[in-house]
């Protein structure tokens, strides 16, 4: 199998730290999104990362199907519960921590546009869902120690991916310690992982 990924995507990042997680080997491929010759198009025609490339040639796509698709693939310690509660519980905490880091990455472009071409109505939107995505999953958090159970699951990996994600880009508009106590806790304690340090997202 072969995973294409950008550096410091954060939905690539949680197939690669899910991997990790499972013992699964993965042949990594890093690839340029603007560039004429990228192989994403190949298997995915949205254009986007991350892409897994199984055996036969086949493709998976996008980061929820690739985790699920992980995860079935050895019993070693499940991040999905098999239990349907326990599972939709998680399956709604990724949702929300990639969608906080969807409206975070709608912000980075509009961003790079020309200045007097952004639309600052837009940026405010997405803004705002990043915001109250935060304080959602933050008072949800409260004062467990994972997301969801008592347990490390991908719920936990989705949240540490979003948190990776708008440290990097948004260091100076959102200041975790500060203001989400209970999810910045949460980071630390998955910033002692193996899968998470090796996976950290890198300034460009």
């Amino acid at each position: 199998m072969k995973l294409l990924y950008t550096l410091n995507s954060p939905y690539a990042r949680k197939v690669r730290i899910v991997a990790a997680e499972k013992h699964i080997e993965i042949e990594l491929q890093e690839v340029a999104l603007a560039a004429p010759d990228c192989p994403v198009k190949q298997y995915n025609p949205l254009g986007k990362v991350p892409v897994l490339i199984l055996s036969d040639g086949d493709s998976l796509y996008d980061s929820r199907v690739i985790a699920e698709y992980l995860d079935n693939r050895t019993p070693l310690a499940h991040l999905i519960p098999k239990d349907n509660t326990a599972k939709s519980a998680v399956r709604r905490w990724e949702a929300l921590a990639d969608g906080v880091c969807d409206a975070a990455v709608a912000v980075m472009l509009e961003q790079r546009r020309v200045e007097d071409k952004q639309d600052v109505a837009y940026i405010a939107k997405q803004m705002d869902k990043v915001t109250r995505g935060l304080t959602a999953l933050n008072n949800d958090l409260g004062q467990n120690k994972w997301c969801v159970d008592d347990a490390f699951s991908l719920a936990d990996i989705a949240v540490g991916c979003m948190l990776g994600y708008l440290g990097l880009r948004f260091a100076q508009q959102f200041d975790i310690a500060a203001d989400y106590g209970n999810l910045a806790r949460l980071q630390q304690a998955l910033l002692k992982r193996q899968s998470f340090k090796d996976t950290l997202p890198v300034a460009n």
